[in-house]
C-alpha cells in the first residue's frame, strides 16, 4: 500500500539540445494550470491597461514568469530545477514592488524575498552533496541510487531539503510573508502567487521524496500532527480577519497544510488527494482573488 515508485507515473525523460527534461502527469496537470492562470490575469489587469501603467513592462513580467514556471515543471535535474525555482521569484517580486497599491510594498517584498531565500539556500548546499555522492542529479537516476542507500541520509539533511519548500507553500510559522505579499500586490500577483508558486512548494516535496522518503516514513506523524494544529489555529485566525485579501492568504495556509499531510501518508489516496487540492486551490484561490479585487 506505500507509495514507493518514483511520483509521477510513466515518467519519461527527453533531451532538448544539452536541456534534461522530464514529464509525467502531474507536470502535464501544473503546465496547464499555469498556462490557464496567465489568461486569466491578463485578463483580469484591466485596470493597468486602462490606466496605461507601463502596460509593455508588465505583459513582459506575467508572459517571463509563466515561460520560468513552465521550464521548472519539465526540467529533469534537481540543479536546473533549483535554479529555475529561485528565479521565478524576480518577476514576482518586480510585480508586487511596481504595481501593489500601498507604500508598505516594499516592506512585503523583503519579507517574500529573504523568508524564501534564508530556506532555499541549504537546498543548494544538499543538491551539491547529492551530486557529491553519485555524481549524477537526474530523477530517475537519483531514486534508483537512493532506494538502495537511503541510511547514509541523516535527519537533519532532509529537514534542509523540505524547509524550503515548507515555506513557499507555506506551512503555518513559516506564513508570515504570505499575508503581507497578498495584500500588498495587485491582482496579478496575487493570482500568479495563489496559483502557480505556492504549488512549487508541493511539486519540489513530490519531486525530492525520493531522497529522503526514509525518514519521511519514520517522521510523518510529527508532521502530520504539527500541521492538523496550524490547520485549527489558522481556521481561527480566518474568523476575526477584516481584509478579504488576507482572509483568502490566510485560508491558502489551511489549504496547503491539507496538502502535506496527504503527501505525508505515504499512500497513493494521499498523494492523488493531495493533487486534487493542488489543481482544485490552483484555480479557486485565484478566481477569489479576483473576485475581491473587483469588490
Amino acid at each position: 500500500p506505500f507509495f514507493y515508485t518514483p511520483v509521477g507515473d510513466n515518467g519519461e525523460f527527453y533531451y532538448i539540445g544539452e536541456l534534461n527534461t522530464y514529464s509525467d502527469s502531474i507536470r502535464r496537470r501544473l503546465v496547464f494550470l499555469s498556462i490557464w492562470i496567465s489568461l486569466l490575469i491578463i485578463s483580469s489587469s484591466y485596470k493597468i491597461a486602462k490606466n496605461r501603467e507601463r502596460v509593455g513592462l508588465f505583459l513582459f513580467l506575467v508572459v517571463g514568469l509563466i515561460t520560468v514556471l513552465l521550464i521548472t515543471f519539465y526540467v529533469g535535474d534537481y540543479l536546473l530545477f533549483y535554479f529555475f525555482f529561485e528565479v521565478s521569484l524576480i518577476p514576482t517580486l518586480l510585480i508586487i514592488i511596481g504595481w501593489g497599491y500601498q507604500p508598505e510594498r516594499l516592506q512585503a517584498g523583503v519579507y517574500f524575498i529573504f523568508y524564501t531565500l534564508t530556506a532555499s539556500l541549504p537546498l543548494l548546499v544538499s543538491i551539491i552533496y547529492v551530486y557529491y555522492c553519485y555524481s549524477d542529479l537526474r530523477f530517475g537516476l537519483i531514486f534508483i541510487h537512493t532506494s538502495v542507500n537511503l541510511v547514509n541520509f541523516k535527519f537533519y539533511f532532509c529537514l534542509i531539503v523540505i524547509r524550503a519548500f515548507l515555506v513557499k507553500l507555506p506551512i503555518y510559522f513559516t506564513h508570515l510573508w504570505l499575508p503581507k505579499a497578498h495584500v500588498e500586490a495587485p491582482v496579478a500577483g496575487s493570482m500568479i502567487l495563489a496559483g502557480v508558486l505556492l504549488k512549487l512548494g508541493g511539486y519540489g516535496l513530490i519531486r525530492f521524496y525520493c531522497i529522503i522518503y526514509f525518514y519521511y516514513r519514520i517522521f510523518n506523524s510529527y508532521f502530520i500532527g504539527l500541521r492538523l494544529f496550524g490547520i485549527i489555529y489558522v481556521g481561527f485566525i480566518c474568523c476575526r480577519l477584516n481584509d478579504f485579501k488576507a482572509l483568502v492568504a490566510y485560508s491558502s495556509v489551511a489549504h496547503m497544510g491539507m496538502v502535506i499531510c496527504g503527501g505525508l501518508t505515504l499512500f497513493n489516496w494521499g498523494y492523488e488527494g493531495r493533487l486534487i487540492i493542488i489543481v482544485g486551490h490552483g484555480v479557486s484561490s485565484s478566481g477569489l482573488f479576483c473576485i475581491v479585487n473587483i469588490y
